[in-house]
């Protein structure tokens, strides 16, 4: 016997999704509709709607996961309801994330051992910040403890990602960009000098610089602050900007000397949802020691009937980012990141091969000794084509690949970059080579987008 009266709307004979009423209608875009609607069919038309999107696979400009495993499916959906900053009712989600801020500690080199202060935020923006902040607050003490103005914080660093000036502006901080050298991928140690003063709170150096892929020489900056410390007194700190390198080098550099080895190194953020091969959005940061975060930035909260430490600048966010970076962790160790890490980098030299042999780009950086990437420009300044004409005929194929001006004093150099990340194969990177040279012919033969109706300059 059914538990419950069969009604004639369930036994519909007809049932087609885009027979619906909603399907017969442009989707509500600035109102919220009158009446609820089948869940089976607002998931189709929405799904339908997203097929508009790039492919996440084909984006090459992105730094960001765009592949998991299954079991990180399975681990977001049972922490969709988990909110990270309610620690004391989710406390192993918060144990957790204590674990991953003390293997990251160990995988930086930090002294601290157990006591290593850091935390999780929504990615290396929000990190970089915090990193920004705790450099503020210490000058800032500083400068008080000795009687002097406290009202000109400036930070040095050379071409950084916007989050740094979002920092600058929010902060009310004086951001010194040192411009490009000549053929520089970064800023360069001698640089430095015509820029910190007492009133530099730190220097940002960038671990994956991101508009050409290459490492900055962070234990070269670190030797050159220790002079400017010696013959002047400037006892300036380092934050490492590791939002793509901080999950790359300690794998397959181990002993390139970025991290707290250096004693200047006070702070390193990196981003999990990047090279660390999490989904979006979770990034890192750590300080080399607890008394490096001052105690003023620090909220706390009761946990398992004490009290644990918070420092971020959102709240309510889901904790499965945390707790799939953790199964990343353990999934693949540390022999694991360097497989991923070395096919990646393999793949990109590989791309970086074809590149040079295509004829009209110059290199700027060929994959080997920093990110998985390949960055380059036209070695004809006017081929008959731009690399933005280059951008467009590759998006035809679904191929993402950004054209861009490098920063000052190289604003007149545009580039292309291309980023290779955990699931994008040697067969894909291929396939791109192909179309690159395919796109070059049709370019060669007057396809630019300087001869296409409709276009101005």
């Amino acid at each position: 016997m059914p538990l419950h009266k069969v009604t004639r709307k369930e036994v519909t004979p007809f049932n087609d999704v885009y027979a619906s009423p909603l399907s017969e209608q442009t989707l509500p875009k600035y109102r919220l509709p009158d009446s609820p609607s089948d869940p089976r069919v607002v998931y189709d038309l929405i799904s339908s709607e997203l097929l508009l999107d790039g492919n996440a696979s084909q984006n090459l400009a992105t730094f960001c996961t765009t592949w998991s495993d299954e079991e990180v499916h399975h681990l977001m959906n049972a922490c969709l309801d988990k909110n990270i900053i309610d620690k004391d009712e989710y406390p192993q989600t918060a144990e957790i994330e204590s674990r991953c801020v003390h293997i990251l500690a160990d995988l930086w080199h930090s002294p601290s051992g157990g006591t290593t202060m850091g935390c999780s935020t929504t990615g290396s923006s929000e990190a970089a910040m915090l990193g920004g902040l705790a450099l503020k607050w210490r000058w800032r003490q500083r400068r008080q403890a000795d009687g002097k103005p406290t009202d000109r914080p400036n930070l040095v660093c050379g071409p950084v990602q916007v989050c740094w000036e979002k920092f600058a502006r929010y902060f009310d901080v004086e951001l010194r960009q040192i411009p490009l050298e000549q053929d520089a991928t970064g800023m360069r140690p001698h640089q430095l000098r015509d820029y910190v003063d007492e009133n530099t709170i730190g220097v940002v150096a960038i671990l994956g610089v991101t508009y050409t892929c290459d490492f900055e020489p962070v234990a070269d900056i670190a030797e050159e602050l220790d002079a400017i410390h010696e013959e002047t007194g400037l006892d300036i700190p380092i934050h490492v900007d590791a939002a793509s390198g901080g999950f790359i080098a300690p794998f397959t550099q181990p002993d390139l000397l970025w991290d707290f080895r250096l004693k200047r190194v006070a702070s390193i953020n990196s981003s999990g949802h990047k090279y660390g091969l999490a989904p979006l959005g979770v990034g890192w940061v750590v300080w080399r020691s607890a008394d490096l975060l001052p105690k003023d930035l620090i909220f706390y909260v009761n946990y398992l009937g004490g009290e644990m430490p918070t420092f971020a600048l959102n709240f309510s966010r889901p904790g499965g980012e945390i707790i799939a970076q953790y199964y990343m962790l353990l999934r693949l160790g540390h022999e694991g990141y360097r497989k991923v890490q070395q096919a990646c980098l393999d793949t990109a030299q590989f791309l970086a091969g074809q590149i040079a042999k295509m004829g009209p780009f110059k290199l700027l950086y060929d994959g080997k000794g920093a990110l998985p990437g390949v960055s380059y420009t036209l070695a004809d300044p006017d081929p008959g084509f731009t690399l933005y004409d280059l951008t467009e005929q590759l998006r035809a194929r679904g191929w993402q690949v950004p054209s861009y001006p490098l920063p000052a004093d190289r604003q007149d150099t545009v580039i292309q970059r291309v980023l290779v990340r955990h699931g994008i194969g040697r067969d894909e990177i291929s396939l791109l080579a192909e179309d690159i040279r395919r796109c070059l012919d049709r370019l060669d033969r007057g396809g630019g987008a300087e001869h296409r109706p409709g276009f101005h300059h």
